[in-house]
């Protein structure tokens, strides 16, 4: 597998389990705690920030011909 296709399917992945740790987080989380709402958040800003991370990363590798 490339490089680029590597990272393609990582971000992607990496992109679904923030957006599963975000769901349990706030919707099926048994009990809620400081923890559990500070794993949300970060569930929700990785879900945010990866696919920005993956566009300048494919727009990058397209542009440098790797």
């Amino acid at each position: 597998m490339s490089l680029k296709g590597f990272h393609i399917v990582f971000v992607t992945v990496s992109t679904l389990l923030c957006v599963f740790l975000a769901l349990w987080s706030f919707v099926l989380a048994l009990e809620k705690s400081g923890m559990v709402t500070a794993l949300g958040i970060v569930g929700v800003v990785g879900a945010l920030l990866l696919p920005v991370y993956g566009i300048y990363f494919y727009r990058k590798i397209t542009r440098n011909h790797i």
